[in-house]
């Protein structure tokens, strides 16, 4: 038989390639490539593994369709680009909340519902006859003076009703409260329920009774009060499921009376209804003299009645934009990771989300817009507009019987009215954090229009505390330290309207005076009040002075910060007068080079770091010269560093050695080890120095 034709070997080497490897020529590499490719087809893939997908030529050059197009365009037109758009909304994933954890919400809502319509009754009694309250329930309200007039009886909420954030769908995480409104029967109020705290007496005593009977079901993990947005003639009862649920959800109870009770008119801000008689226990000084007005105290009363409006405001403009949904969550992030919402007085999501319907209804929001560009807008907005000068309104009744903004100018630092027309939705924001939210805002802005790379997570991803954010900060501490200071100011109509929290009282006054001393070397001054704690219903609740501690941010320019002259005007001007009354005995005359003759005050400081902290000077010489604070109650945290830097300065003439160059010159050498060593030194002097004089500083 003779050798096989040409074809059939080719059909076998086809057939069996295996056969032919070992007769290839080639060398070991192509060897071992070939028997890696035969391992790789024979072993199959791991399940669970993602498997590289094989795509065409044609597949992968193929053209975009109208949903990808459509994406890019947005892309395009509503964010700087693809990279901000997946962060955007990956935050937003991280601080939505889920379905899932929404339905078990729902449920615990249903659960609290049925509890609370059920709590029995309690007959009439005098407001000052608590003796039916049991034993292990204190009132959370300090009812001081004690004596008022007026009844008070149980009944079971009227409507129980969801309001806030949680129904509009801007919550965020990791801490998810939810608002709940329970309207007081009629029967429980009378006519005159808005005069000297009865209302707030009445509302008090309905949660220490629900608090009570809700406290003894073995469905809350937790039954405890807190003040509402830190005002403490409003607490809420917070209600906590038991189990692994605890942490998922805060049920916020809130009494409120019908929303046609009280009568708007007797809440104007400039009317009384918390007379001096009963709360100073004597009359107004002079004969036939008008009370103080208490717009704080007819705020906080109206606030109640608006509950229900301004859910179905919220409802109306958000309900069906999912892009102005996203943009309140995201300002709410904005404010917290500056911490401007905490505390009382804060600004709050609450106020943003306000703030976006406004805008809105003026056609500054669309309502097509992404969250982005609503975020973009309000910052905008809060970065141009200030509303301490030129007040805004939702109101577009224009009914003459209406308050104009000019008298809400004169009782508030900061004005935006509600659709009504008669409540300051920032009645309690102080015109220092609104100029600081204002001076974020700016900040914001000009890294957004910078497009750094790293703007997202500097915008929202980065936290901005206070020591962070200010040049020289200052915690006054004991707070009781305030009382004097009302007493010293004379404060008697302040501590009237905001029920004898003297912390309130004082604020806005102590930071003017500081704003008046620091003059030229001051940029912003902010100050931060932490959240009241909660307690527990068997205890008495917090006092004023168990606030914490009063917290003020300074951020300096440096044009004028080191000069050590206060230049004031001419002896003979009747200015002179108001200088040295200002300035205290730190104030003389003193001639100047061009013969002028004018009052002045010098301070002391040799060095350049001392003439750093003439600020420390000005605050504790003005707090102990108009308020009774002394410089113990004064922890001033400013210039760090300056002990540090001397002691490099020092020690300089170590760290290198002087030698002849070519060109006959003497060169220093540096003593690069030496250098990096104190390098080191300083970065652990600047953690233990801050940490030693700063409360709140973390690394």
């Amino acid at each position: 038989m003779g050798p096989a034709p040409a074809g059939e070997q080719l059909c076998g080497a086809i057939v069996e390639p295996e056969v032919m490897e070992p007769a290839l020529e080639g060398t070991g590499k192509e060897r071992k490539k070939a028997s890696s490719r035969k391992r790789t087809l024979a072993e199959p893939p791991a399940k669970g593994l993602l498997q590289p997908v094989k795509l065409s030529r044609a597949e992968l050059y193929k053209e975009p369709t109208n949903e990808e197009l459509n994406h890019l365009r947005e892309t395009e037109i509503l964010f700087h680009s693809s990279l901000l758009r997946l962060q955007v909304e990956e935050l937003l994933k991280e601080v939505r909340l889920s379905e899932k954890k929404k339905d078990r919400i729902d449920a615990f809502l249903r659960e609290v519902n049925q509890r609370v319509v059920r709590v029995p009754s309690v007959p009439e009694t005098e407001l000052t006859d608590q003796a039916w309250l049991p034993a292990g329930v204190r009132v959370p309200l300090h009812q001081v003076p004690y004596a008022v007039k007026g009844c008070f009886c149980f009944l079971p909420p009227a409507q129980v009703t969801v309001v806030g954030s949680y129904l509009l769908g801007t919550c965020i995480r990791p801490d998810i409260n939810v608002d709940v409104a329970l309207t007081m029967p009629r029967e429980i109020l009378q006519d005159k329920d808005g005069l000297n705290q009865r209302y707030f007496r009445k509302r008090a005593l309905y949660l220490a009774h629900l608090a009570h009977h809700l406290a003894q079901d073995p469905l809350f993990g937790s039954v405890c009060f807190s003040y509402t947005n830190g005002c403490h003639l409003k607490p809420s009862l917070l209600l906590r499921p038991r189990g692994k649920d605890e942490r998922l959800v805060t049920v916020r109870l809130h009494p409120c009376p019908p929303p046609d009770f009280f009568r708007p008119c007797r809440l104007l801000p400039t009317k009384n209804n918390v007379r001096s008689a009963w709360y100073r226990g004597q009359s107004p000084a002079g004969d036939g003299s008008p009370e103080p007005p208490t717009p704080h105290y007819n705020t906080w009363v109206l606030q109640d009645t608006a509950l229900e409006s301004h859910l179905q405001l919220l409802s109306t403009m958000l309900g069906s934009a999912q892009g102005l949904k996203d943009g309140v969550a995201l300002l709410k992030v904005w404010l917290r990771q500056r911490e401007l919402d905490k505390g009382q007085g804060g600004f709050t999501g609450f106020l943003v989300s306000m703030l976006v319907v406004f805008l809105v209804s003026t056609r500054k929001i669309h309502t097509t817009m992404s969250g982005y560009q609503v975020l973009r807008s309000v910052l905008q907005f809060l970065a141009t507009t200030d509303l301490t000068v030129n007040g805004i309104s939702l109101c577009l009744s224009s009914d003459p019987s209406l308050p104009a903004l000019a008298d809400f100018h004169q009782a508030f630092s900061v004005v935006f009215l509600d659709s009504s027309g008669h409540l300051n939705l920032c009645a309690d924001v102080t015109a220092s954090t609104y100029h600081q939210v204002q001076y974020e805002a700016r900040l914001s802005m000009t890294l957004l229009d910078s497009r750094a790379d790293d703007g997202f997570h500097l915008l929202l991803m980065t936290p901005k505390p206070m020591i962070r954010a200010f040049d020289h900060v200052l915690h006054l501490h004991p707070l009781s330290r305030l009382q004097a200071a009302c007493h010293r100011l004379k404060l008697w109509p302040e501590l009237q309207d905001n029920g004898g929290d003297y912390v309130s009282a004082a604020l806005g006054p102590l930071t003017t005076l500081l704003e008046q001393g620091l003059g030229t070397r001051l940029n912003l001054l902010a100050h931060s009040r932490p959240p009241v704690p909660e307690w527990g219903i068997s205890q008495d609740p917090p006092k004023h002075k168990d606030s914490g501690t009063l917290t003020l941010g300074l951020l300096l320019r440096p044009e004028g910060l080191t000069s050590v002259l206060e230049l004031g005007p001419e002896a003979d001007q009747p200015e002179a007068a108001k200088f040295r009354q200002f300035w205290g005995f730190r104030s003389e005359l003193r001639r100047f080079q061009d013969g002028a003759i004018r009052e002045a005050v010098v301070w002391e400081a040799a060095s350049m770091s001392q003439k750093r902290l003439i600020p420390h000077q000005v605050v504790t010489h003005l707090l102990a010269l108009h308020t009774d604070i002394p410089e113990t109650c004064v922890h001033y945290v400013g210039g760090p560093l300056d002990a540090l830097i001397q002691g490099l300065k020092e020690a300089s003439s170590t760290k290198g050695h002087m030698v002849m160059s070519r060109g006959e010159e003497l060169v220093m050498v540096p003593n690069v080890e030496a250098i990096l060593e104190d390098f080191a030194v300083l970065g652990e002097g600047l953690v233990q120095t801050v940490e030693a004089r700063s409360e709140r500083w973390t690394v």
